[in-house]
């Protein structure tokens, strides 16, 4: 589980933007960055500084993942032929935590990989408590029998905020998903504008 869970809101205060689109994000209220020079008047921003941002929104909105964690990701979406940027997302949303939020499962990105952690998933009927587990497309993602009175998933499933994405199939009725295909950016319902084309500089850059 991430060291960061307990600061998730400071994800969204610090880049300035509700990165998750919840209605109890702090930017709702007050667009300024955490601490006692948050409300400083903005300097332009370098080639560098939009970056490094757009790096830490993706990587923060993926439950904060450390930086070692997001750079093998990235190394494995350049290895790969085709668009990086666009290998970047799709690996990020195999991720068996990305699939279960997605799934609407549980409530927050974070909520995901508690749930992945504490062994309430299967996997084609086999217990996978490794968050960052890749999916295969075709794989059938459940909540293990003992877990699905959970109140978290009760509550998750009736959120009206965000809705299960076409390219994983989910019956809440049996708390079952099938994850359908690897998406492009265009097909992941990101609240905010993600920009996999900077992070890919970045990483070529630094």
């Amino acid at each position: 589980m991430t060291k960061r869970t307990s600061a998730k809101y400071k994800i969204d205060r610090r880049m300035g933007e509700n990165i998750w689109g919840r209605p109890k994000s702090p930017v709702n209220r007050r667009e300024y960055g955490p601490g006692q020079h948050g409300q400083r008047r903005k300097a332009k921003i370098s080639d560098f500084g939009l970056q490094l941002r757009a790096k830490q929104k993706l990587k923060g909105y993926y439950g904060d993942l450390t930086e070692k964690q997001f750079k093998r990701v990235y190394i494995e979406a350049a290895r790969v032929k085709g668009d990086t940027g666009e290998n970047l997302i799709g690996l990020l949303e195999r991720r068996l935590d990305a699939v279960v939020y997605r799934a609407k499962f549980v409530v927050t990105m974070f909520a995901a990989r508690q749930f992945v952690n504490h062994g309430h998933v299967t996997v084609n009927g086999r217990r996978v408590n490794i968050p960052s587990y890749r999916v295969k497309e075709g794989d059938v993602i459940e909540v293990r029998e003992r877990s699905k009175q959970m109140a978290v998933l009760l509550e998750a499933t009736q959120l009206a905020e965000r809705d299960v994405p076409d390219y994983v199939d989910a019956d809440h009725s049996k708390m079952k998903a099938t994850f359908v295909r690897t998406p492009g950016l265009s097909d992941v319902p990101y609240p905010v504008m993600m920009e996999p084309n900077l992070v890919i500089e970045f990483y070529a850059q630094n």
